[in-house]
């Protein structure tokens, strides 16, 4: 049912969008094309971050830093019930989701998907955002340079939801 309605409501909002142009008198195939510069030129203004991002949690994760930081925190991880295994995973969640992803996939290998440690894994990538990642691309983009509470309050929204991971899953 999702299927067949996805395959019908994307070609009727394309439709809608065009027709309402056509309608408006709106030129829809040049007001496409300004669109699509504005979105270059964002890409060509965030793509620095996004290197830097990826490259720093590709070091991260092949100099060994982050099993040995998983290894430093295991007392204080364990007093909030959180698993050893899964500081890695809270750290580079902060950062990036594909890294994180990909943290996820070797707890599945190891420990299984229907594990306690698999099925935290999978709650606490849908509890938690990439905290860094979403400031530096959405105040980057607009040169925001004054964050105010948005980091403590996105960080304090990313502990809330390790908790939740931790208290559904247990």
């Amino acid at each position: 049912m999702i299927l067949w309605l996805s395959q019908v409501l994307i070609p009727l909002v394309v439709t809608y969008i065009v027709a309402f142009g056509l309608i408006s008198r709106r030129p829809v195939f040049e007001d496409f094309l300004e669109g699509a510069q504005d979105g270059l030129r964002t890409v060509a203004e965030i793509l620095p971050t996004l290197i830097g991002l990826m490259t720093a949690v590709g070091v991260l994760r092949a100099s060994g830093l982050l099993e040995a930081v998983g290894e430093w925190l295991r007392v204080p991880a364990g007093w909030v019930g959180l698993d050893p295994e899964l500081v890695p995973l809270t750290l580079v969640r902060l950062v990036s989701n594909s890294a994180a992803t990909g943290l996820v996939l070797d707890i599945f290998e190891r420990f299984g998907p229907d594990s306690p440690l698999g099925m935290c894994a999978s709650v606490m990538m849908s509890c938690t955002e990439t905290v860094f990642y979403c400031l530096s691309i959405y105040f980057g983009s607009v040169s925001v340079k004054k964050t105010r509470y948005a980091l403590p309050g996105a960080l304090l929204a990313t502990a809330a939801g390790i908790a939740a991971s931790i208290w559904l899953t247990r």
